[in-house]
């Protein structure tokens, strides 16, 4: 299971650092060794957050999401994007972009770090509405129950995450963009304008995948005569798997929403890497190395079933998320270190998992989550 899961990951993690040893010698294959370690420990959150939406799609989807997707991520996010944001940011052409890349890479690390302002306020905006989501929704397991359940009853008031999200993007623009650390001067309206592009991506990609799912459900119902379990607002916010293995336009749709995630949380890896190096090669590759385990540590999630046996994984990931999105908007004007974002991420999953292996033992049925609300107060 573990070899077969992880196997293609092993692969390119030898092929990758024996390229980097040949291009860069020894100094190279340790950057990228470094740089694939940055990645995992930044984005393992990612993973559990991944596996409560790819365990919705079939078995083709999930393929699609291993190789189409590690494309994506690789190519797209990790070697492209901060390209075309130079691109943008310096009002240059794609070639004349590349050029600047290759050949005055401190000119093109400081377009890139310049444009920090405007990726954080994206993608603090985007993870900040999964979080919201996820802890307005009323759901049959609880985790920290004295914030949960005041939550729950609050989301019942309809917008309740966006205003929030809006009033936070409206502090972080008055407060934190007024003097950036990350190019210098007034970044209020970069932030603002950024900051509701990743409002406005969520609810689109998240409103349509969740409209498809609803209607997968609803078609279920009608040809089976049984009742489909109750569709969530957005595909983030649903607290058990689908068993319909979502196929056709709801899993295109999912498999956007999952793309658009891994992008807000590849957001901070990718300028971070520039404290490591500025070659844009051995950034993508050591990045890619580790979003390949990433991609590899969600199937296994979902294989294995471990969101079912540990019911608390998804709160913790979803506490880590919160966190993630707070500090990107805080990046805007504070140096924050990696290793503080990587071990809140890996200290909140550490304690959910915890949670739900002494839920487990007084359950005595480890891996049963069927029953009535249960609620564990972990001491957090």
């Amino acid at each position: 299971m573990l070899l077969k899961t992880f196997g293609w990951s092993f692969a390119i993690t030898v092929v990758g650092l024996a390229l980097a040893g040949v291009l860069w010698g020894w100094q190279g294959l340790a950057i990228v060794g470094i740089l694939s370690v940055l990645e995992i420990s930044l984005s393992f959150d990612n993973a559990v957050i991944n596996a409560g939406i790819l365990r919705k799609m079939n078995a083709f989807w999930q393929k699609i999401f291993l190789t189409v997707g590690i494309l994506i991520a690789v190519f797209g996010m990790r070697l492209v994007f901060p390209v075309v944001i130079v691109a943008i940011t310096a009002k240059l052409g794609p070639i004349e972009a590349v050029k600047l890349a290759l050949n005055d890479k401190v000119h093109y690390q400081e377009l890139v770090t310049s444009a920090h302002p405007a990726i954080a306020a994206f993608g603090g905006m985007f993870l900040l509405m999964i979080f919201l989501d996820f802890i307005f929704e009323e759901r049959d397991y609880k985790w920290l129950s004295w914030i949960e359940k005041p939550m729950a009853k609050m989301g019942k008031l309809d917008m309740l995450s966006v205003i929030i999200a809006l009033v936070a993007l409206l502090v972080s623009a008055m407060t934190v963009a007024t003097n950036v650390a990350h190019g210098g001067g007034d970044k209020t309206a970069t932030v603002l304008l950024s900051g509701v592009a990743g409002l406005i991506t969520y609810l689109v990609v998240g409103g349509i995948s969740g409209y498809f799912e609803g209607k997968l459900e609803e078609d279920d119902e009608d040809e089976d005569g049984e009742e489909a379990t109750a569709a969530a607002a957005t595909p983030a916010t649903k607290g058990a798997g689908s068993a319909l293995g979502l196929a056709g336009k709801a899993a295109f749709f999912m498999f956007l929403y999952l793309e658009v995630i891994d992008a807000s949380f590849s957001f901070d890896g990718v300028i971070s890497s520039f404290a490591i190096t500025n070659d844009i090669f051995m950034m993508a590759l050591g990045l890619g190395i580790g979003a390949m385990y990433i991609r590899s540590l969600t199937v296994f999630l979902v294989r294995k079933g471990t969101l079912d046996d540990y019911v608390y994984l998804e709160h913790g990931a979803h506490y880590a998320i919160g966190a993630l999105a707070v500090i990107l908007l805080a990046s805007i004007k504070y140096e924050i270190p990696d290793v503080v974002t990587g071990m809140i991420g890996v200290a909140l999953i550490g304690l959910s998992f915890a949670s739900s292996v002494i839920r487990n033992r007084r359950e005595g049925k480890p891996g049963d989550t069927s029953g009535a609300e249960q609620e564990v107060v972990s001491g957090v």
